[in-house]
C-alpha cells in the first residue's frame, strides 16, 4: 500500500492552487463588503424615525 504525503491532494480536484486562492479572495471580499453595508445601513437613521428623536445610537 503506497502512502501518500500529508497535505497533497489528488490531480485535478479543486483546480489550481492560484484558482482556489483566487476563489477564497473574492468570497472573503464579498463577504467583507457585505458587513460593512450592514454597518453603514446600521449607522444611518431610517426614514422612519423622526429627526431629533434620540435612538441611544451614538
Amino acid at each position: 500500500m503506497e502512502q501518500k504525503p500529508p497535505g497533497r491532494t489528488a490531480p485535478g480536484k479543486g483546480g489550481t492552487r492560484e484558482e482556489r486562492l483566487k476563489a477564497a479572495l473574492k468570497a472573503n471580499m464579498a463577504r467583507r463588503k457585505a458587513q460593512a453595508r450592514a454597518r453603514a445601513a446600521k449607522e444611518t437613521p431610517s426614514a422612519d424615525d423622526p429627526p431629533g428623536r434620540d435612538t441611544g445610537k451614538e
